[in-house]
């Protein structure tokens, strides 16, 4: 505890990844005072047509009470 999942478009590096996941873990730490060996991050990668289906109406749309951050297509309409 905590589990993040990050979903995002195909074509991130490795090394990008791991960087994002470091930056998120740091974060979390700050944010809510947890030790690092309890933080597990997940990247998933949705192609760029799956994704209203796949990651905006069930992740986003559907659970816009969890949502602490939106994106400029984020919000329902």
């Amino acid at each position: 505890m905590p589990h993040v999942i990050v979903k995002l478009y195909p074509g991130r590096t490795d090394e990008q990844k791991k960087n994002l996941a470091n930056s998120i873990t740091k974060a979390v730490i700050e944010a809510v005072n947890v030790p690092e060996d309890s933080i597990s991050i997940g990247i998933e990668e949705i192609p760029k047509e799956q994704w209203d289906e796949s990651v905006k109406k069930p992740d986003i749309i559907a659970k816009q009470n969890t949502i602490y951050k939106h994106s400029k297509s984020s919000k329902a309409v």
